[in-house]
């Protein structure tokens, strides 16, 4: 079995979140898939098969399967686009966290993806203790968002990855407005067994709709200030979120099982 290892949201190697991509015929048991991303060790193992029109998508991180994925969904479009379907340009993917589709443009893929409804939660001890510095506001929907007071706090920060597992929210969202980019984030998923996500594409379905409401304006230029980095242009569309990016392929491999 073929498998593809593509830096998404980047624009060079070794920048942006890596993802495997397996394109597979048929199913493969759940065991096999899970074994398969724990050997990874990547943030994301993708595993595609086509059905119909459209290709059912799973993403499995080395702690399990997750319900939302944004760069593992622009590196399997990639690797569609790229060498099975180098004539298509768009790709609809059913997933667990609902219909999603990807637009090739030029250099750029754009996902379509749900927006999360963050709501307000109280900024605690516990958070303060894990991140080394107090947030200014926190907000909760699928994970937890901290917004720190500027863009060096996010840069510097090194949080208590024991501490982590103990707030609320699968991962978690630190940001602040920009000083270059609209805003800049990082995001930490201890509980996914993910130390740090180097660009987490559904982080940015919680962020967008804060940072639009913030700054007031729909479009916006993201970047993940990791030590990877990347560069995401998104746009709020009110219960939808677009996301667009580029990818790199870092390799290919034949798995043995």
């Amino acid at each position: 079995m073929e498998m593809y290892v593509v830096d998404a949201f980047a624009e060079r190697l070794f920048e942006g979140n890596p993802a495997a991509v397996c394109v597979l015929e048929a199913w493969l048991p759940d065991d096999l898939m899970r074994n398969i991303a724990v050997e990874n060790n990547l943030s994301e193992t993708a595993f595609t098969v086509r059905e119909g029109d459209s290709y059912r998508l799973r993403w499995f991180t080395p702690g399990g399967e997750i319900d939302l994925c944004g760069h593992a969904t622009l590196a399997t479009a990639f690797v569609l686009a790229t060498v099975v379907e180098p004539q298509t340009d768009r790709f609809t993917f059913q997933t667990l966290g609902g219909e999603l589709v990807v637009q090739r443009s030029g250099q750029h893929f754009e996902l379509d993806f749900p927006a999360y409804r963050l709501e307000p939660t109280a900024v605690t001890d516990a958070m303060a203790l894990a991140l080394g510095v107090r947030p200014l506001e926190a907000w909760l929907a699928r994970d937890l968002v901290c917004v720190l007071e500027n863009e060096a706090q996010v840069v510097d920060c090194v949080p208590d990855q024991a501490a982590l597992r103990d707030l609320e929210g699968l991962c978690l969202h630190i940001t602040a407005r920009g000083s270059d980019f609209d805003c800049v984030s990082r995001t930490f998923a201890p509980k996914l067994n993910v130390s740090e996500d180097p660009v987490c594409g559904s982080g940015h379905c919680h962020l967008v709709p804060l940072w639009s409401k913030k700054l007031g304006k729909s479009r916006l230029v993201a970047r993940q200030a990791s030590p990877r980095g990347g560069t995401l242009y998104c746009e709020d569309c009110g219960d939808r979120v677009k996301l667009a990016g580029s990818a790199v392929l870092y390799a290919k491999s034949e798995l043995y099982m």
